[in-house]
């Protein structure tokens, strides 16, 4: 088996000048998370929502600019952002399609649901439009086993669904922002 390289120690890393991480971000953490952890470390995951709430992802700048504001290893805030899978490491669309796989919309057709976002908006799961306007994503479980299949568009749960309800749904949502 041949090992498969690739540049990351030359790879270079977009940079702007203006911080992710501001100063009002900063005074956040450091007045409502830091005084309740033993160490820094302990305002790992409430500083990168806090920093994904104001730009909608975690570019690979602002998680370094975490790593040194909370004087930790890049390394472990990279690991620690692309475990859980409420982090975008990558710009999400305006709207969020989460399509349940789990037991119960698996034999409910979760496919034929997931065949119609496809075919509709033309990407993958994980993918987003080339408008910006959708990101289809898959999900274990939305907790609607009972009206199953299910989808979250935005945070709107759609409950008993169909190609046709899915496609209405996503219709929908691209008529109205946020």
């Amino acid at each position: 088996m041949a090992w498969l390289t690739k540049n990351s120690g030359t790879a270079k890393i977009a940079r702007r000048d203006e911080p992710y991480v501001t100063a009002a971000i900063k005074d956040h953490i450091t007045r409502t998370y830091l005084p309740r952890y033993e160490t820094k470390q302990g305002a790992l995951l409430p500083t990168l929502h806090a920093v994904q709430e104001e730009w909608g992802w975690l570019p690979h700048q602002a998680l370094i600019e975490v790593a040194e504001f909370l004087g930790l290893k890049p390394a472990d805030v990279i690991d620690c952002a692309s475990f859980y899978e409420e982090y975008w490491l990558r710009p999400k669309g305006e709207h969020i399609i989460w399509v349940c796989r789990s037991i119960a919309c698996e034999v409910c057709d979760h496919k034929s649901i997931l065949d119609a976002c496809q075919a509709k908006l033309g990407i993958e799961p994980g993918e987003t439009t080339d408008d910006g306007k959708f990101t289809l994503m898959e999900v274990e479980c939305l907790g609607s086993c009972g009206t199953a299949p299910v989808a979250l568009v935005d945070h709107t749960l759609h409950e008993n669904l169909t190609a046709e309800k899915m496609i209405k749904a996503i219709d929908d949502a691209g008529r109205h922002g946020h």
